[in-house]
């Protein structure tokens, strides 16, 4: 098994100023391509810290991947480290140099010496050529051992990996084991229930090979299942006995496979499959119900509009919710949530109308409706329900769930699935 380190360079990194998305990216890129992820570092601007380090994972490490410090400015160091490491010097590369200067031509900014030098390459290195920005990336081998260096900008990063190191992958580490892996997107089921009580026993298709994890988020659980070994065939053959097995006990939560799936593109083409239209009227998630529905292209398709009811006043002037209900239950309760539904669908003339109405958090929570409670709303001409939520007291986790809860209750009505997310009991109109 061939082993991987991946070093993020940069003081921001450790004092929270940036996320490192660029490690969690490679830990799965590096695996899925075959390596045994050893070591995740992230260090900072500093050169005897890095050259040591540097130094460590070099020696140790089939493949070390180190992203940022490739920039223009003075605290950019890691080209300085890897020509002290290796014992060479900088040389001018004058393809980089003409991109430089191409891409500071079209954009109408001044190029300058420190833009310069960033085509300044080691003369141990071939170059990763960067089409996505100014800053070359580096691949350097010796003794058996390679090292990839990479501009910390995320999609530079991930253009790099994906078009120059790929490639090279395959010619300079051909034996390495077979990583296959498959993804499984759930929603409205709690992971321990989708474990222990949805799938239940694993023993044996772990003891054949299987790595199954459990991967949950405020939006639901993604199931992920591995094949480590030297044979691509009995890999796949394996893969496909568990997905048979997880499709049959689980088939009703399981909204989508593959590596990226969405929630929202799922329903938006069972909407466009069976010729329905949807409106949303939203009070405790302010929008997202909506954002989350249109970021899918070709959405005009299937989505009519939305009312975004804050306000009381709001709720009975554009929604038709009756002040009387708003009296005797308030805001966040299940008679609001139904006309909320209703009212938005008969406005717009949709063919589904859905609803929130809730305590985000984190104050404005009671004894009797806590922070963290939600009434969602259901709507058509045949069917008109409410159910109700209590989730978490972080007021972003409850949009995030209330929002999936509301796509999954419209992809089960669509689908015919007797259940509702998180077995949440509807209280019908």
């Amino acid at each position: 098994m061939k082993t991987a380190h991946i070093i993020s360079i940069g003081n921001e990194l450790l004092i929270g100023d940036t996320i490192n998305t660029n490690a969690s990216w490679l830990g799965r890129y590096l695996n899925e391509q075959g390596f045994d992820v050893e070591q995740v570092m992230t260090l900072p601007d500093t050169y005897d810290l890095l050259i040591r380090r540097m130094r460590e994972s070099f020696n140790e490490a089939d493949f070390t991947v180190v992203t940022g410090g490739l920039g223009p400015t003075h605290d950019d160091i890691t080209k300085k480290v890897i020509t002290d490491l290796f014992n060479t010097k900088l040389t001018l590369d004058k393809n980089v140099l003409n991109h430089i200067k191409k891409v500071f031509e079209v954009r109408g900014f001044t190029f300058r010496q420190s833009n310069a030098d960033q085509a300044l390459v080691p003369e141990n290195s071939s170059i990763l050529f960067n089409k996505k920005g100014t800053a070359p990336g580096l691949w350097i081998e010796e003794n058996g051992h390679v090292m990839a260096v990479l501009p910390g900008v995320p999609h530079e990063m991930r253009y790099l990996a994906e078009n120059e190191i790929t490639p090279r992958l395959e010619s300079v580490f051909p034996n390495r084991t077979v990583r296959s892996l498959r993804y499984f997107h759930t929603a409205g089921v709690p992971e321990s229930t989708l474990s222990d009580e949805v799938i239940g026993d694993l023993s044996e298709y772990l003891s054949n090979g299987l790595e199954v994890a459990f991967l949950p988020n405020a939006g639901g659980v993604k199931i992920r299942v591995g094949y480590r070994g030297d044979n691509i065939e009995q890999a796949e053959a394996e893969l496909d006995k568990f997905r048979s097995m997880l499709l049959e006990k689980a088939g009703d939560v399981i909204y989508g496979e593959g590596k990226v799936c969405n929630l929202a593109d799922v329903l938006g083409e069972l909407l466009i499959k069976q010729e329905k239209s949807i409106s949303v009227a939203e009070s405790c998630t302010g929008g997202r119900v909506s954002d989350t529905i249109t970021d899918i292209p070709g959405c005009s398709r299937y989505m009519l509009g939305g009312v975004i009811a804050y306000a009381n006043s709001v709720k009975t002037e554009q929604l038709s919710v009756k002040t009387s209900d708003l009296d005797q239950f308030g805001a966040v309760s299940a008679p609001v949530a139904l006309q909320m539904a209703k009212g938005v669908a008969k406005r717009t003339g949709a063919d589904i109308g859905v609803s929130t109405t809730g305590i985000a958090g984190p104050g404005g929570g009671t004894k009797e409706k806590p922070v963290g409670t939600v009434w969602m709303g259901f709507w058509t001409e045949e069917k008109h329900f409410a159910i109700k939520g209590i989730f978490t007291d972080e007021r972003e986790i409850n949009k995030q769930r209330t929002t999936s809860v509301v796509l999954e209750t419209v992809r089960r009505q669509l689908l015919g699935i007797d259940s509702y997310p998180y077995n949440l009991t509807p209280v019908y109109s």
